[in-house]
């Protein structure tokens, strides 16, 4: 098939995905809250005997309280350890056991708060109980059973994710097999045991070093996050600062859940060959015990105005890479979907602007890539490129020939027709997730988690589609601004003695 004619046909099924399709598909949606505050959206398709279940919380890295960077990640693995009745040999034994751990925790550390007075041999002898008490309370731990019940009943995909903004939970199951999961995720919820807490920091801190090798990408884009945010904790990784997750505790995961994980801060989707009635009832037997309590509270640092142009090195003797970072409002602004347009025109594929400038035409790129919303999008971001530079070209050459791209871009109208491929391809892209029990499911959970209405998943359809010309020059010249900007590069440490650095700033 060839792609006009394939354009062709996503055009018209893209374009019939609006109002008169929101109608149809609602009458396959059942919606239904408890009374705990806790809100189901269950979608019914009956092709295959399977059912996809989507949960997610509105509690994310950003959530993490100040000191205590890493906390939504790893209580995100805790969710994975069990309850009192599965995961445990002898939960009464273990219960003592955890407890036990705690206590020996507690006297090394108010020895340890002592400062220069501590007395280092007291607090080396606490440390060695301290490994003897966690080594007791996992003697009591069946490993994996929680996961393992749910691959025997032929669960598929199951997996978890921890952003700055949420935390989602996720897997697929036979249709029969429906009332294991509700079971199973409310009782996770309901009876958190936090077994195995100090062995999976080992854990995510093995995660952050190998994420964030010297010189690696990952140690570049956690520069150029925290060179880019002054005080919002967008600035932190989702893995946590090494020296906060050493100093995690299990108390404190308690208390991270709860305050986040209460009923109304939480939404399923659950999609597939589902009885509505029939999952509505299982939800009150199951979810219905949970207590109600208050909504945590929003995040109320606010990130100061950027006065100028940022700047972080890193050195690398690896392949160079370039970030440049634009600051721009929430997912929330009426330009959200103006923002998304522009991604795509500069980087959405062979035709798009940068990949055709710096790829194609004068190869000083190897990979150009922008991205509308980085590192989330539920409180002011950045609208973001990635590049790459190709062998024997450099960081300033790169800077330099995106710096007159994006002057020329906001100084022009995209043509209508180059307007139109792209939001073609953008709904495409959500017509494909939707195609997929899993890919609804989370979708239907992620917008009513930041919207309060699934619906918004139909309506952004539309805002992308009012998008025009105009509204993409106006966001372009007042985004790509030298004062919002944020520069991170590699650099080898022979090139940073010898070379100038780029300066970090627009030439617009």
């Amino acid at each position: 098939m060839n792609g006009t004619l394939l354009s062709l046909i996503l055009l018209f099924f893209t374009a019939t995905l609006g109002a008169q399709d929101l109608k149809e598909f609602e009458k396959k949606v059942t919606e239904f809250t408890l009374a705990n505050g806790l809100h189901f959206t269950v979608v019914e398709r009956h092709e295959a005997p399977v059912v996809s279940f989507h949960t997610l919380v509105n509690a994310g890295s950003a959530d993490d309280p100040a000191g205590e960077t890493g906390l939504a990640h790893i209580f995100e693995h805790m969710a994975f350890k069990g309850t009192e009745t599965i995961g445990t040999k002898n939960w009464p034994a273990e219960k003592k056991a955890l407890q036990d751990v705690e206590d020996v925790y507690d006297q090394m550390e108010a020895e340890r708060n002592k400062g220069p007075k501590a007395d280092q041999s007291k607090v080396d002898y606490l440390g060695m109980q301290l490994k003897q008490a966690i080594d007791r309370a996992e003697s009591q731990v069946e490993p994996n059973e929680y996961t393992r019940i749910i691959e025997e009943n032929g669960g598929a995909g199951l997996n978890a994710d921890t952003s700055f903004d949420d935390t989602e939970y996720f897997y697929s199951l036979p249709s029969n097999r429906i009332e294991l999961w509700f079971l199973l995720e409310s009782q996770r919820f309901l009876h958190p045991v936090f077994r195995e807490f100090y062995k999976e920091r080992d854990v995510v801190q093995e995660e952050n070093r190998m994420r964030n090798q010297p010189g690696s990408p990952g140690e570049l884009l956690r520069d150029f996050v925290a060179t880019a945010f002054a005080a919002f904790p967008y600035r932190n990784p989702p893995g946590g600062w090494p020296s906060d997750v050493d100093n995690l505790r299990r108390g404190m995961a308690q208390a991270f859940f709860d305050k986040y994980y209460v009923p109304a801060n939480i939404n399923i989707a659950i999609v597939g060959d589902v009885d509505p009635g029939q999952a509505r009832r299982l939800a009150e037997r199951y979810f219905g015990p949970m207590p109600a309590r208050p909504l945590p509270p929003l995040i109320h640092t606010v990130e100061p105005p950027q006065d100028g142009p940022k700047l972080a090195l890193v050195e690398s003797q690896s392949q160079p890479l370039f970030v440049a970072g634009f600051k721009r409002p929430s997912q929330y602004d009426k330009d959200d979907a103006v923002f998304e347009v522009i991604s795509l025109v500069l980087s959405g594929g062979r035709t798009s602007v940068l990949y055709k400038d710096m790829v194609q035409q004068k190869k000083i790129a190897l990979e150009v890539e922008a991205l509308s919303a980085y590192p989330s999008s539920r409180y002011p971001n950045l609208f973001v490129f990635f590049i790459a530079p190709a062998v024997g070209h450099s960081v300033e050459e790169n800077e330099k020939e995106l710096d007159d791209l994006l002057i020329q871009f906001a100084a022009q109208k995209t043509d209508a027709q180059t307007l139109q491929r792209v939001k073609t391809k953008a709904r495409a892209a959500v017509i494909r997730r939707l195609d997929s029990n899993a890919g609804l499911a989370s979708l239907l959970a992620a917008d009513y988690g930041s919207y309060g209405d699934w619906r918004k998943l139909f309506t952004e359809l539309d805002d992308l589609n009012q998008v025009t010309a105009e509204d993409i020059e106006r966001v372009a010249r007042e985004c790509f601004a030298a004062q919002n900007r944020t520069v991170a590069f590699t650099v080898s440490p022979r090139t940073l003695q010898q070379a100038p650095a780029p300066t970090g700033g627009s030439r617009q």
